[in-house]
C-alpha cells in the first residue's frame, strides 16, 4: 500500500504540473507564435492537441483523486473542482475571445485545485499511517 501512496502523490504533482505547463502554453501562444517565423520555425494552433491534453489531464486527475478517495479521505468536493475546472477550460471558447485567457486561468486553477486539496486531504489522514504499518 505504500507503493499506491507514492503513486498517487506522484500523480497529484504530475497532474498539477500538466495542468500548469498547459495553462501557461495558452496563454503564452499568442505571444510566442509570431516570433516562430523569425526564428525560422512554423506552428499551427492545433485544438486536438489541446482537447487530448485536456483529455489527458481529466484521466490522470480522476485516477488520481479516485485513490485519494478511495484509500484515504472519502471526501468528493476535489471531484467537484476537478471537473468543475475542466468544464469551464472545455467551454472557454463560448466566453468570447476577449475573456478565453481569464476562462482558461481560473479552468486550470480549478484543476490544480483539486489536485493540491487531495494531497491535503491523504496527508491528513490519521487512520491510515495505521492501516500501512499492519502486516499483511
Amino acid at each position: 500500500m505504500v507503493v499506491l501512496a507514492k503513486a498517487r502523490l506522484l500523480f497529484d504533482k504530475f497532474g498539477i504540473m500538466v495542468t500548469s505547463l498547459c495553462a501557461i502554453h495558452c496563454i503564452l501562444l499568442p505571444v510566442i507564435l509570431p516570433v516562430l517565423p523569425l526564428l525560422g520555425l512554423t506552428a499551427a494552433h492545433n485544438h486536438a492537441f489541446e482537447g487530448f491534453v485536456l483529455l489527458f489531464t481529466m484521466v490522470l486527475g480522476f485516477i488520481t483523486l479516485f485513490i485519494g478517495f478511495h484509500r484515504y479521505h472519502r471526501k468528493l468536493y476535489p471531484f467537484y473542482s476537478l471537473f468543475l475546472g475542466g468544464f469551464i477550460y472545455w467551454q472557454r471558447g463560448a466566453w468570447g475571445h476577449e475573456y478565453e485567457h481569464l476562462i482558461l486561468v481560473i479552468g486550470a486553477s480549478l484543476v490544480v485545485f483539486a489536485h493540491i486539496m487531495n494531497m491535503r486531504l491523504c496527508n491528513q489522514c490519521n487512520s491510515c499511517e495505521t492501516d500501512d504499518k499492519k502486516p499483511a
